[in-house]
């Protein structure tokens, strides 16, 4: 079996694909057992006054250091369980210690699988306004629709003000199906949730639209590839090419 190395940016999230990926092995390689994994996190605070300046590539130095940090730990491929990350991570091609899945691919991946045209995006205003989402999707014929601007702003503030520090409240999930219901009326035939944290607040049981969950789905791809069932991805950095 290969080691995944996790990627972490944000506590939360990462902990959830941490988790998600442990869970994975129990139901299929038994009780107590799943490929080896190491987790490295360089703390969201190093990296949110570049996030504010919209300065990606200080951000991907940051991502980069624990990514040789996984390398060194023993990692033969990682993922990154950070929607957002993405956008800097693609900064720079080929240039990465280890090859990595991509989640955007992940997620269109599914989406395509599952027969979904217009999904519905729901992450950081970086995501919600970024091109990542967009080009994947549309690589498998499928429009990705984003929530007006007053709910992006929701959206990205309950993220921040919150679900990045583990605060999860009936109100804020309140509001978000609240976005998907319109998500729904404009068409949308699935919501994406596509920062890592938001499936701790909105479930498959109370979301009005059928649910991607990017952090389960990441889980699961690095599984399969930790287990053998899917060859190790290329991925090293730069704009990711769907196949």
């Amino acid at each position: 079996m290969e080691h995944l190395g996790i990627l972490a940016h944000s506590a939360e999230g990462a902990a959830l694909c941490f988790r998600a990926f442990c869970h994975e092995g129990f139901r299929e390689l038994g009780p107590d057992d799943h490929p080896d994994v190491t987790l490295d996190l360089i703390a969201l605070a190093r990296s949110m006054p570049a996030w504010a300046a919209g300065d990606h590539d200080a951000v991907r130095a940051i991502l980069a250091e624990s990514v040789r940090r996984l390398a060194a730990a023993g990692a033969t491929f990682f993922a990154c369980p950070d929607n957002t990350a993405h956008m800097a991570l693609e900064r720079l091609r080929d240039d990465l210690a280890l090859p990595a899945l991509h989640i955007a691919q992940v997620v269109a991946g599914r989406a395509a699988r599952d027969g979904r045209r217009r999904v519905g995006v729901l992450g950081t205003r970086y995501t919600m306004d970024g091109p990542v989402y967009p080009r994947e999707l549309a690589a498998h014929g499928i429009e990705a629709v984003v929530p007006d601007a007053a709910d992006r702003a929701r959206v990205h503030e309950i993220i921040f003000a919150e679900l990045v520090n583990g605060v999860v409240t009936e109100e804020s999930r309140r509001e978000y199906v609240r976005i998907i219901e319109r998500l729904a009326g404009r068409g949308c035939d699935a919501v994406a949730l596509v920062c890592t944290e938001i499936p701790l607040l909105v479930t498959p049981e109370v979301s009005p639209l059928p649910t991607l969950d990017s952090t389960r789905l990441l889980a699961r791809a690095a599984f399969e590839t930790a287990a053998g069932r899917a060859p190790l991805p290329s991925w090293r950095g730069g704009p990711a090419v769907t196949a």
